[in-house]
């Protein structure tokens, strides 16, 4: 029994829909074709790639959903010990403007919305979860950020370490996601990605693969 290495790490992953100004997603189109993806190329020993979900571009209209989506991840876990599963979740996220990959260390208890989400709502100045305080609250992955984005760029990827992800909905996404994983012993972590037209399909879908494949060992 000693011999049998650290459990196997199962990753869920999300993308989001169409939104103000971005018409096409690049996350829906890799988190869509992840799971075929990963399999054509082969998952690598000790990862699980479990669920593969698209958000509607929203805060609070789609708390609900999102909330959802989070506990189906830990959900028939509770016979065993939490150190039994080791659990991630991985949200992918478009910057329009970006050049390159951001693996994103924080997200703050602030929604500032320079445009309607796709329910309408526009936020400034709201906090994300009252009960956490004012908006200058953060919340920090507990993966290393620093040692995931120098292992990606040794694979010759375009990617840095970010200190802001935001104030719109993929920072809102990612502070509840943070928040749920603290309170369930399980780890998340937040991707912004270029348009394809900056980086193409296909090495968006190879950083996506080699992004698992590095959670494995940094997990």
């Amino acid at each position: 029994m000693g011999s049998e290495g650290p459990p196997a790490v199962t990753i869920h992953v999300t993308g989001f829909k169409k939104f103000h100004g971005v018409s096409d997603n690049p996350t829906e189109t890799i988190v869509g074709n992840l799971q075929e993806y990963m399999k054509k190329n082969g998952l690598p020993k000790g990862l699980i790639l479990g669920s593969c979900n698209i958000l509607e571009t929203a805060g609070q209209g789609a708390l609900a959903p999102l909330y959802q989506t989070l506990q189906s991840a830990i959900s028939g876990n509770d016979s065993e010990s939490p150190n039994s599963k080791r659990i991630i979740w991985v949200h992918f996220g478009v910057n329009s403007g970006a050049t390159k990959f951001s693996i994103e260390h924080q997200a703050v208890n602030e929604a500032t919305f320079r445009c309607p989400d796709e329910m309408g709502w526009k936020p400034q100045k709201v906090p994300i979860v009252h009960a956490d305080g004012g908006i200058s609250r953060t919340r920090e992955t507990s993966l290393p950020v620093e040692e995931i984005t120098k292992a990606l760029a040794k694979m010759g990827y375009e990617v840095m370490p970010s200190d802001d992800a935001g104030r719109f909905v993929c920072n809102y996404v990612y502070y509840h996601s943070l928040r749920f994983a603290e309170q369930n012993g399980i780890k998340s972590l937040f991707v912004h990605v270029p348009l394809f037209l900056t980086i193409d399909e296909e090495t968006q879908m190879q950083f996506a693969a080699s992004l698992l494949e590095c959670l494995l060992t940094f997990g």
